[in-house]
């Protein structure tokens, strides 16, 4: 897979500082999944226009962003109803918001190769069917299947929280 670049970046820093690469953003993804002290955050609005936003686990591959919820939860009702979504993660050095869309992943080979990732840091999961399933997840996981989301991101938002310093809006097409 072709790695994504920004198609348009935007200086948002008040004080001076330099735009921030999106390899830097990029790299602290790989680099920080989910996990403890590590959150992920999905924000999702409900029909009527009221928002909510809950922990999720989240893993990033091939400059895709992951994440994983269950079918009877909140999160997962409202991505159904409107995929319109954003996700959120303070990982060390940068913190990140993503706008986008989120799209339920049924392909077996691409759940095979984000459950063998969680496998790797330590989430006995497995893909069965369109879904994944383990001995267990999240406390507010619900019980399994547990679902498989891909963000289609179109704006990421970056906010340096170590040197070097600054905040920058990356745009995709």
């Amino acid at each position: 897979m072709a790695v994504r670049e920004p198609t348009d970046v935007k200086n948002l820093d008040q004080y001076g500082n330099d735009l921030l690469p999106w390899s830097r953003a990029r790299d602290a993804l790989v680099e920080h999944p989910a996990g403890v002290g590590v959150p992920y955050f999905l924000g999702t609005s409900t029909p009527d226009g009221r928002t909510h936003a809950a922990g999720v686990g989240a893993i990033w591959i091939a400059d895709v962003l992951y994440v994983v919820s269950g079918p009877g939860t909140r999160k997962s009702r409202e991505l159904e109803a409107n995929p319109a979504c954003t996700v959120a993660a303070s990982l060390p050095g940068i913190d990140l918001v993503f706008e986008g869309d989120a799209r339920r992943e049924r392909d077996p080979e691409v759940l095979e190769r984000v459950a063998g990732r969680y496998r790797d840091l330590g989430w006995p999961v497995q893909a069965e069917g369109d879904a994944f399933t383990a001995p267990f997840t999240a406390p507010s996981g619900g019980p399994p299947p547990w679902s498989l989301y891909r963000i289609d991101y179109h704006t990421v938002f970056g906010v340096g929280s170590a040197d070097p310093n600054g905040a920058t809006r990356w745009r995709f097409t």
